[in-house]
C-alpha cells in the first residue's frame, strides 16, 4: 500500500478521499454513480456496475457521451487484466477522394461525413456477457428509468448544455440537424440547471438494446433507422457497416514506473502517449512536487511523447513504428536526452477541445473496471436519428486526408482515438482504475495524477485536486488559475510560454480508485472540476 497521508489535503477541495470496503463507483455524475452502486447492492459485480453507470451516463450527461459513441475498458477479474476496444471503424464506402468530392479539404467536425460505427452499446453487451453476474436487461434499467421519468439538470451539465446549444444554433442550420434540437432543445433552448429533462425515445432505444443484448442496434430495427437517415442525407455509414461490427478483446500495454505497472489499451488509442511520457520521466529523480525543475521536466517529457504520439499512433497495423519500439528503454533514453534546462520546440501540434465520461468501479470480490466512453466533440456530429434519441459521434473528424499520414482516412479503418482508460498494478496485484476525461488532455491528466500519487504520495482526491497544466503546442503551456504563481514565473524564465486559463473544465475531469492490497479497502477520488460523485458502501 502507498503511504498516503489520508488526513492531509494540500489543495483546496470540497471533497475528501472516500474510503469503503464493499464496493465503489466513481464517475462524473451522481445519479449515474448511484445506478452502478445499486447493481453492487443487488449482488452484481464491478462489471455490472460499470455497464449500468455507462448506460445511465448517456442519459444524465448527454453533453459528453451517448449511445452513438465509442468505448474502451480495462477489466481486472480473478488476477488478470483484460482490454476491450469498442471503437468503431470508418464506413466501408468512405475514402479521401469521396470526402473531397463533397467539397472538404479536411474532415468536417459536424454532419454525416465524420460518423463512424458506434461501439458503446457493443461494449456494454460484451462486458455483461463475458463477466457480468446480473441480467443485461436489469443492468440497463436505471438508464431506462431516468430517460423515461426524467432527472434534474446538474450545474456543470447545465453549463455545457447551454454552451453546446448556443454553438449549434449558429452552425447546425441545415435540415439534417433538426432532430438534435427536437431532442436536446425541445423548448427552443437548453434545459436549465435544476430543470427536469426526459427523453422517452431514448428510453425506448435503451429498452430495445437491453432486450436484444445489443443486437437490434447493429443488426435490427435500430440499425435500419440509422442507416436510412444517414443515406437520406448522403452519409457513408450503412447497415452493412453496422452488421459486421464486433468489439475486440485486446492485450493491454504497460510501462514499469517506480515499482508500479501502469496499463493502457494499445493503439488506436492515445494511452501510448501517457506511457511514453512516464517512460521518459522515470529517468529523472523528482524530490519535490512544487519545484520548477519537476514541472519543467514533466512538461518536456509530455511534449516529446505527444509529438511522437501524433506522428505515429494510428490503427496498429498502419503505424510506422511498433508499440514495442515506442515503449522501449532505448527509445525513451534517446528522447530524454533532448531535455535540457530550457523549453524545447517540438514539432508543431495544436490539440482541440472536447468531452468524454469516465467510470471506475470496484467490488468486494476484487474485480475492478476502468471504463471510458465518448461522442467525441460534446454531443458529437450533431446528427440525431429521429425517434431514437441516438446522437451519433464524430470520431472520424480525427482522420487525416493527407495520403502519407499513418492516420489517413481509409475504408473500414479506426482512427487515432483520444479516450483512454488506465489501470495500475503492483507485483501482479490490482491497485486500481484511473482516468482523466478531456480528449487531448487525457494522457496529460493521467501523467499528472500518476506522478502525484506515486512520486509525491498524494491521496487520490488530492492527486485530482492538484493544479494542472496542459501542453498546447510548441512552447505554449496553459495552466489553471490556482497554479503556483512563482512556479509559473520560473517556467517563463526557462522559455515556456505560460498562459492562465480561468476555465478549469479545460483541464480534464478524472476519477481514481486505489485499493489497499493487504486489506482490500478502497480509496476513491472524484473530480472537483465537474459534477463528480463517488457512490460506496
Amino acid at each position: 500500500m502507498k503511504n498516503f497521508d489520508y488526513l492531509y489535503q494540500p489543495y483546496p477541495s470540497q471533497r475528501q478521499t472516500v474510503i469503503a470496503r464493499n464496493g465503489m463507483v466513481a464517475t462524473s455524475q451522481p445519479l449515474a454513480a448511484q445506478a452502478g452502486l445499486d447493481m453492487l447492492k443487488k449482488g452484481g459485480n464491478a462489471i455490472d456496475a460499470a455497464v449500468a453507470t455507462a448506460a445511465a451516463l448517456t442519459v444524465v450527461e448527454p453533453t459528453s457521451n451517448g449511445i452513438g459513441g465509442d468505448a474502451f475498458a480495462l477489466v481486472w477479474v480473478k488476477g488478470e487484466l483484460f482490454g476491450l476496444n469498442a471503437s468503431g471503424p470508418s464506413p466501408s464506402s468512405i475514402s479521401v477522394e469521396a470526402v473531397k468530392e463533397k467539397g472538404y479539404e479536411q474532415m468536417p467536425m459536424h454532419g454525416m461525413v465524420p460518423i463512424t460505427v458506434p461501439g458503446a452499446p457493443s461494449a456494454w453487451a460484451e462486458l455483461s456477457r463475458k463477466f457480468g453476474k446480473l441480467p443485461f436487461s436489469e443492468v440497463l434499467e436505471p438508464a431506462i428509468r431516468y430517460a423515461k421519468e426524467g432527472y434534474p439538470i446538474t450545474p456543470v451539465l447545465g453549463k455545457n448544455w447551454h454552451e453546446a446549444f448556443v454553438s449549434y444554433k449558429e452552425c447546425l442550420i441545415s435540415e439534417e440537424f433538426k432532430p438534435w434540437f427536437d431532442i436536446f432543445a425541445p423548448n427552443g433552448r437548453a434545459p436549465e440547471i435544476g430543470e427536469m429533462w426526459s427523453s422517452p425515445c431514448h428510453a425506448s432505444t435503451l429498452q430495445s438494446i437491453a432486450k436484444t443484448n445489443g443486437e437490434s442496434f447493429y443488426r435490427g430495427e435500430i440499425a435500419e433507422k440509422m442507416s436510412k437517415y444517414i443515406e437520406q442525407y448522403g452519409g457513408f455509414l450503412t447497415k452493412e457497416d453496422l452488421a459486421i461490427y464486433h468489439p475486440q478483446w485486446v492485450k493491454p500495454i504497460s510501462v514499469h514506473y517506480r515499482g508500479y505497472d501502469v496499463w493502457e489499451i494499445p493503439p488506436n488509442g492515445q494511452g501510448l502517449v501517457a506511457l511514453m511520457a512516464l517512460n521518459i520521466a522515470k529517468g529523472f529523480d523528482f524530490y519535490e512536487k512544487e519545484s520548477v525543475d519537476t514541472y519543467h521536466k514533466h512538461i518536456e517529457s509530455m511534449k516529446l511523447a505527444f509529438t511522437d504520439g501524433k506522428a505515429f499512433i494510428a490503427e496498429e497495423n498502419c503505424m510506422p513504428l511498433t508499440v514495442e519500439t515506442l515503449l522501449s528503454e532505448e527509445f525513451a533514453s534517446t528522447r530524454r536526452k533532448k531535455i535540457n534546462q530550457v523549453a524545447i520546440m517540438p514539432e508543431p501540434y495544436c490539440p482541440p477541445k472536447g468531452g468524454t465520461v469516465y467510470i471506475a468501479t470496484a467490488d468486494h470480490e476484487g474485480n475492478m473496471v476502468s471504463f471510458i466512453q465518448s461522442n467525441y466533440k460534446g454531443f458529437g456530429s450533431g446528427i440525431v436519428i429521429p425517434g431514437t434519441g441516438i446522437a451519433l459521434q464524430n470520431r472520424g473528424y480525427d482522420f487525416s486526408l493527407e495520403p502519407t499520414h499513418p492516420n489517413c482516412l481509409a475504408p473500414h479503418k479506426k482512427t487515432y482515438h483520444t479516450i483512454i482508460p488506465g489501470f495500475i498494478t503492483k507485483n501482479g496485484e490490482a491497485i486500481g482504475p484511473f482516468g482523466v476525461m478531456g480528449e487531448y488532455m487525457q494522457p496529460q491528466g493521467q501523467f499528472q495524477v500518476i506522478t502525484n500519487m506515486i512520486d509525491f504520495h498524494l491521496n487520490p482526491q488530492a492527486a485530482l485536486d492538484a493544479p494542472r497544466w496542459q501542453w498546447i503546442e510548441g512552447k505554449k503551456i496553459m495552466v489553471e488559475m490556482n497554479f503556483p504563481k512563482h512556479i509559473a514565473e520560473a517556467l517563463v524564465r526557462k522559455g515556456h510560454d505560460i498562459q492562465i486559463n480561468v476555465d478549469n473544465a479545460k483541464f480534464g475531469r478524472g476519477q481514481i480508485i486505489w485499493r489497499d492490497t493487504k486489506t482490500g479497502v478502497l480509496f476513491g477520488g472524484t473530480e472537483s472540476r465537474t459534477d463528480g460523485s463517488i457512490a460506496a458502501w
